[in-house]
């Protein structure tokens, strides 16, 4: 179902934004007060203006009301990253995502109503960070500072194996959520489905668990 999303400022992550949702096939008005990024953009927005992201009344010219997904993505001037999304919850919009400089500016955020708040520099340096550690991990998500997904790669020492014989949830505490080979994704996988060599195990669990099923089941 195509959307309607609004992304305030046009950094290289606003701007990363725009277009992946615009490729998706949603509509995108883009906004920063920068003309030279706005026109960097405007090939990959439905629309895009030059405005600025914290006069309330150029917001309301400019439709936002009408959106109910508002990204702000509003680089390094953390006071007008706040006020705009002040301003867009004080507007009605049903979710606004923001992306944060830092822990004080995500305390910030979460007061005056963020919806969700994004650190993609934080978020970037995690997956960097366990893509070093382990030639296993494909990618890594955080959903908590508990629990995370993971994509595995499978070894030989899980190749031609079923996941009855692995068992992971009972040995590991883990859940396998899904087996990718090559372009096939196995989105709910039987017990008897077998894993082979270079399989992308998809598995969710408790971070330590995670850790601990890389470590001596893979």
């Amino acid at each position: 179902m195509k959307k309607q999303f609004a992304v305030i400022g046009l950094g290289r992550f606003g701007s990363s934004v725009c277009k992946e949702l615009f490729q998706l096939g949603h509509e995108v008005l883009a906004i920063d007060s920068n003309d030279d990024k706005v026109n960097a953009i405007s090939k990959y927005a439905t629309h895009a203006v030059i405005a600025n992201g914290t006069d309330e009344n150029a917001l309301k010219s400019l439709g936002i009301r009408n959106f109910e997904h508002v990204v702000v993505a509003i680089g390094d001037n953390i006071q007008s990253s706040i006020l705009c999304t002040l301003l867009l919850k004080e507007l009605g919009i049903e979710q606004v995502w923001v992306k944060a400089q830092n822990y004080y500016h995500q305390r910030v955020l979460e007061k005056i109503g963020a919806d969700r708040i994004v650190h993609p520099e934080k978020d970037m340096g995690i997956r960097v960070a366990q893509h070093l550690v382990s030639e296993k991990i494909i990618d890594y998500i955080d959903l908590s500072e508990e629990y995370s997904i993971v994509e595995l790669i499978a070894t030989d020492k899980v190749s031609d194996k079923t996941l009855i014989d692995l068992n992971v949830r009972a040995k590991y505490g883990c859940t396998i959520l899904a087996i990718k080979r090559g372009e096939d994704v196995n989105v709910s996988p039987f017990p008897e489905d077998i894993i082979l060599k270079n399989d992308i195990l998809i598995v969710i669990g408790h971070k330590n668990d995670l850790k601990r099923f890389e470590e001596e089941g893979m």
